[in-house]
């Protein structure tokens, strides 16, 4: 028997995922879940690390400690 997985946390999620790798059930929920919890910065395609600065939200997620 399968837990209810919409009473665990998107870790406790993963860990069952991981564990029961044969369960679509588990890993469709758990895709589901992640792009309903997504907290990602998007951004396109970067050319060089210099490119970097004209992103400072994606900075500012990657180092919380980066000042504009």
């Amino acid at each position: 028997m399968n837990p209810d997985f919409t009473t665990l946390s998107r870790q406790e999620l993963r860990a069952y995922v991981l564990a029961h790798r044969d369960d679509e059930e588990a890993f469709f929920a758990f895709v589901d879940r992640s792009e309903a919890e997504a907290n990602w910065v998007e951004m396109p395609p970067i050319e060089s690390i210099e490119d970097l600065q004209n992103f400072p939200e994606f900075l500012k997620r990657i180092n919380p400690n980066h000042s504009d």
